[in-house]
């Protein structure tokens, strides 16, 4: 090969790398990226969720450390690369690690001392808010909409008026405390902005690192799960996907991109889930939970205040630890310590207080058939498009 091929070559390398890691992806590409994946991971068995993951994982601490998990964890509790939803959590955290040191936006990133504690407090309130809902913005509500789930409508009917009182709270500290969000703050192990830096090869270290753990599992459903959500991870980063900006702009800035993004992979997943379902590839119940009205719209709530002031809802929390903020190492914390927990002392009383007609498992087609039930949502999605884009124009209900 000439000494001229090869430059060619390198260059070429050179693009593609730039092309995915110099630069932020859009993130209505990720959106539809994620939504694809998630229909991947439906036909191998069940679609995308975070918050049972996170839960898997503190239900292990607990039991390691003693603390008897006879409600939460009936049959005894999995160990972490036994269970999908806890491997995928893993492998996608390792992604979000391996896709920011790629891109050289890896750093220790510490905030101060109060956005620290909205972190920890913030991740409490989505370990509640999840348990409560039975699913958080994931599964609850990307999936869980894609699912054609009753609940899913109801949830993020609760998620938009936890996001409005925290956006609410969120301006009044700004007024009257704004010590809270400043103080002592630092940066660590940051990538040179101009030179070269060991940070790619880490990546690349990390990414391989990544693929032999799923790789080294038993069974197809684990090894399909670890690759998956790998993927998912850089995803996440490279697009900086969000639903808390998705359901926050509106109140804040106005900006209608991230509502659109999640309105794109929305419409994706919709048609793959429908599709699925029809066809009998997956069942008809996946991701339809008990949960509608009165548990999806409280634990909404609680789950859109927690995930505002924290910053990021469970896979938003995940991919940024991934690049080092230590706010969010916080509230993944918080969400592991409190899940558990309200599974074993929390919801057993909460459901019990509520009767039949509040927590029903509502799946849409059983009532308006399928067509009727895509329809609805197809509908309830334009109106959000066109409330996002209406709002951004004119500025009504945004405080900046």
């Amino acid at each position: 090969m000439s000494e001229e091929n090869q430059k060619g070559e390198k260059g070429i390398f050179r693009e593609l790398y730039d092309t995915l890691f110099e630069h932020s992806w859009a993130m209505w590409i990720g959106s539809i990226l994620l939504a694809i994946l998630s229909i991947c991971l439906f036909m191998i068995s069940s679609p995308w969720g975070s918050s049972g993951g996170l839960l898997n994982w503190g239900q292990n601490l607990f039991s390691g450390i003693g603390l008897s998990l006879e409600k939460s964890a009936p049959a005894g509790v999995t160990a972490l690369f036994e269970y999908k939803y806890a491997l995928l959590s893993i492998t996608m955290l390792i992604g979000a690690l391996g896709s920011a040191l790629l891109g050289k936006e890896f750093a220790i990133r510490v905030a101060p001392g109060g956005e620290l504690f909205k972190g920890l407090f913030g991740g409490i309130l989505m370990g509640i808010g999840c348990i409560l809902a039975m699913g958080c913005t994931i599964g609850g509500f990307f999936s869980g909409w894609a699912a054609l789930s009753g609940g899913a409508l109801i949830f993020v009917v609760g998620l938009v008026i936890g996001v409005f009182f925290a956006v609410k709270y969120l301006l009044w500290e700004m007024e009257n405390h704004p010590k809270m969000s400043t103080g002592k703050s630092g940066t660590f192990l940051q990538a040179k902005t101009k030179g070269t830096s060991l940070q790619p090869l880490a990546g690349i270290v990390v990414v391989i690192i990544g693929a032999v753990i799923a790789l080294s599992l038993t069974g197809q459903v684990l090894i399909g799960f670890g690759l998956i959500g790998l993927f998912i991870g850089v995803i996440l980063q490279r697009s900086r996907w969000c639903i808390v900006r998705s359901l926050r702009e509106p109140f804040m800035t106005g900006d209608a991109e991230p509502a659109v993004a999640i309105i794109a992979g929305l419409l994706v997943g919709l048609l793959g889930f429908t599709v699925i379902k029809i066809m009998g590839i997956g069942g008809e119940m996946t991701m339809v939970v008990s949960n509608f009205w009165m548990p999806a719209i409280i634990g909404g709530l609680i789950f859109g205040f927690g995930m505002t002031i924290a910053g990021g809802c469970t896979v938003g929390s995940t991919w940024r630890a991934g690049e080092g903020h230590v706010k969010l190492w916080l509230a993944l914390i918080g969400i592991i310590i409190a899940a558990p927990l309200t599974a074993e002392y929390i919801k057993p009383a909460f459901m019990n207080m509520l009767p039949a007609s509040m927590k029903q498992q509502i799946f849409l087609p059983d009532y308006f058939t399928y067509l009727g039930a895509v329809v609805i949502m197809l509908l309830i999605l334009l109106i959000w498009f066109l409330f996002a884009k209406w709002n951004e124009r004119t500025g009504k209900l945004s405080a900046m």
